[in-house]
């Protein structure tokens, strides 16, 4: 198992947003999770990141990461996106891109070939000039998605990557996280509300509400759960 979560617990006072939460991922997989908002998708991500601190513990490769910072567990392979694109938005595409490979390599002789290799899979390398603040949506995601890449990560983070896309980009999205996965060899959690989108992408699928996990497994199986019909599609 790449990652481990054991008796994951995370409240803000008296609200429990996630709740004895465990569950792992395979190294290789795309493992998709979804669940109605305020499910604890995206506090699971940030407690993932070190961005929250929680009860209990996650494995990272077998190495404790609950206590580390952020940086620290960047460093050790583990990148995210969020669901509205983080971008230096005054600087251009190639440099929001340094940012990544120059922060997940900290300075090492690959560092430039890095970036123009990154820029091409994403197919940004047309656009490296661009501002970032002056892309349409798509665009932003992948420049986003890019940095993340650049730092060297075995384990990507996505946080509802299609939101905002046309079904056209969508598809374009889902097939180039396709990529990563089977050319680059990453692993990916993905969060995604489209249902149809983590079917099509994911391995494995576990739903969360209020915090726990009611239903786990092949994505085909997991949609016809009748908790996850009553509780996620609200019927």
């Amino acid at each position: 198992m790449l990652l481990q979560l054991k008796n994951v617990t995370k409240r803000f006072g008296e609200f429990t947003v996630l709740d004895n939460l465990s569950c792992s991922v395979e190294k290789g997989e795309i493992f998709g999770i979804a669940g109605p908002n305020g499910a604890g998708k995206t506090t699971l991500f940030n407690v993932i990141t070190g961005v929250y601190q929680a009860k209990g513990t996650i494995l990272f490769e077998e190495h404790p990461i609950l206590k580390l910072k952020p940086h620290r567990i960047c460093h050790l392979g583990i990148a995210r996106t969020f669901q509205m694109p983080l971008l230096f938005e005054s600087m251009d595409v190639q440099t929001n891109v340094r940012v990544g490979a120059h922060f997940g390599h900290r300075g090492t002789r690959e560092e430039e070939k890095n970036i123009q290799e990154t820029l091409e899979f994403v197919g940004l390398k047309d656009k490296a000039a661009c501002s970032a603040g002056s892309l349409k949506i798509l665009d932003k995601k992948l420049t986003m998605l890019a940095a993340a890449l650049a730092t060297g990560p075995g384990l990507l983070l996505l946080d509802e990557p299609v939101g905002g896309l046309s079904p056209i980009e969508a598809a374009e999205f889902v097939k180039l996280a396709k990529r990563i996965n089977t050319e680059l060899g990453i692993t990916i959690i993905v969060i995604e509300h489209m249902m149809r989108v983590l079917i099509e992408i994911s391995n494995r699928l576990m739903i969360l509400d209020n915090g726990r996990k009611i239903s786990f497994g092949p994505p085909k199986d997991v949609v016809q759960d009748p908790k996850v019909i009553e509780v996620y599609l609200g019927v």
